[in-house]
């Protein structure tokens, strides 16, 4: 959450400022304001959630011509006025928060589920809350957590008017493990596809040889996106890699030494681009050694601005999302918007979107990662999207998404 220090140039966007402002440059607004909430953002560009919140927040804004975008630390600091209070400032506009929408996620909002649930059931007293659900509970967060998430979750949704989640996945989970039966639209994440450069370049700068696109030189690596964490599939991309190299030793007849392998040139290791979760530290370390052990290089690069990730992500050999547990993935996005079509297990997730978007993604079953991680590096350009494929909804679409439920699907 963003607590303490705040962007001075966010504090001027006040619910205030959102009530008084009329369509700037000459934007036509095309959903009054009264049926806009203001948009919750955090002030933490390292998270995934904070950072959806605010694209959501800024592509509202530019469709309609209205400022929404309110800082948590702002909303939290909204003063309770009573009616007829004889202390209101004389100059102070008679309006409050009445609406706002809040991107949840309980590791974002608090430093419990239950502590997250307390801070959006005090905002529900004042202000009509709609929300977003991230990150559902599940059984792979083990029972302890599942009662406690699942509680917390529940709460949130009992006190919000409204509930969005971003796959029909996660509108089963919220059903299955939350015990929600209401109303929940679906809004998926969306994907705005990066170009690629038109051309190649030789290394004095000149152009290369004519090509439909520009590809980097793979630089070796099996690659996870985001955020280092047990569970995310680190584990079984290291087991993996290090399988394909016990196999080719296997197949050349060399079987001698300690045991302990090494990819050969066409996959020399595994990366983590992203950093370790808070509280995870040691357990990326642990990887690396037992990855080490086996003869995998493993390493995580730390966070990385978006640049150097798209940079990073299409210089990937293989890009991999392999969470098994992911209720929906902004690490699948992130992938496809580089023009990527990584590999992803076979899940009721990954089949829901590859049917949204089709062929941008690779399913394998289960126990067949290394067998396409082989086969991707024997075809690498398989790992790439076709200058075709359906990468749909956009921000700008998932941004009307919203408007029009704000507008027209929600009972404030």
């Amino acid at each position: 959450m963003s607590g303490g220090a705040v962007d001075p140039s966010t504090r001027e966007a006040t619910a205030r400022d959102s009530a008084r402002s009329t369509a700037r440059d000459g934007a036509a607004a095309t959903i009054d304001l009264v049926e806009l909430p203001v948009v919750v953002t955090h002030h933490d560009p390292q998270h995934g959630v904070a950072t959806y919140a605010a694209q959501i927040a800024a592509t509202v804004e530019a469709r309609t011509g209205r400022h929404l975008a309110l800082d948590v630390a702002d909303l939290l600091d909204v003063p309770d006025v009573e009616e007829g209070d004889d202390a209101r400032p004389a100059d102070s506009v008679d309006v409050g928060v009445p609406r706002a929408h809040l991107q949840f996620t309980d590791r974002l909002w608090g430093p419990s589920p239950s502590a997250a649930a307390d801070v959006v059931e005090h905002l529900a007293d004042t202000t009509a809350l709609t929300v977003t659900l991230h990150d559902l509970p599940q059984p792979s967060d083990g029972e302890r957590n599942l009662r406690r998430r699942g509680e917390a979750y529940g709460r949130v949704v009992a006190a919000a008017r409204g509930v969005v989640v971003n796959s029909d996945h996660e509108r089963s989970l919220l059903r299955e493990w939350v015990g929600f039966d209401g109303p929940v639209e679906v809004i998926p994440l969306p994907v705005d596809r990066h170009p690629l450069p038109p051309e190649r370049t030789g290394p004095d700068g000149l152009p290369g040889p004519a090509g439909p696109a520009w590809l980097p030189e793979p630089d070796g690596d099996v690659a996870v996106i985001g955020f280092f964490y047990p569970g995310k599939g680190h584990a079984e991309v290291v087991a993996a890699v290090a399988g394909l190299a016990a196999a080719r030793l296997d197949a050349a007849g060399d079987r001698g030494g300690s045991g302990a392998t090494r990819p050969d040139a066409r996959a020399t290791g595994v990366v983590a681009l992203g950093r370790a979760s808070s509280g995870h530290e040691a357990e990326l370390q642990q990887l690396v050694d037992e990855a080490a052990a086996l003869g995998v290089p493993f390493g995580a690069t730390g966070y990385l601005d978006d640049a150097t990730l798209l940079d990073r992500a299409r210089r990937a050999s293989v890009p991999v999302a392999a969470h098994q547990h992911v209720s929906a993935s902004g690490s699948i996005a992130t992938w496809i918007a580089a023009g990527r079509r990584p590999l992803v297990p076979d899940t009721r997730y990954s089949r829901e979107m590859a049917a949204l978007r089709p062929g941008t993604l690779t399913l394998y079953p289960d126990g067949g990662l290394a067998t396409a991680i082989a086969t991707a590096l024997a075809d690498p350009a398989s790992t790439w999207l076709d200058d075709d494929a359906r990468t749909l909804p956009g921000l700008d679409e998932v941004a009307d998404a919203y408007a029009a439920w704000w507008a027209e699907g929600v009972r404030w």
